[in-house]
């Protein structure tokens, strides 16, 4: 699978944005079928950043939805103004 075909959307709920101050974490809907390895790849080249850890979640929706732990020398907040989140 491609890079775009993985990354959905980036979530910016309060959640999110809260997540993105205190752990350093970015919160993406991704394609139900990535697995966790693909979408780092995936985040990774987009985005010219290093993730620490994923965790992934299946929405009662029907939708999943992919938590990125960014490594210490990239703030979430850099990223998520860089996609007009912010």
């Amino acid at each position: 699978m491609e890079a775009n075909e993985i990354i959905k959307y980036p979530l910016a709920t309060e959640k999110s944005v809260r997540l993105m101050e205190s752990e350093n974490k970015l919160i993406f809907i991704v394609n139900r079928k990535a697995k966790k390895h693909e979408i780092k790849e995936a985040v990774e080249s987009m985005f010219n950043i290093k993730i620490n850890k994923i965790n992934t979640t299946i929405l009662p929706d029907g939708n999943k939805k992919a938590y990125l732990t960014l490594s210490k020398e990239t703030p979430a907040m850099d990223i998520a103004t860089q996609l007009g989140l912010i």
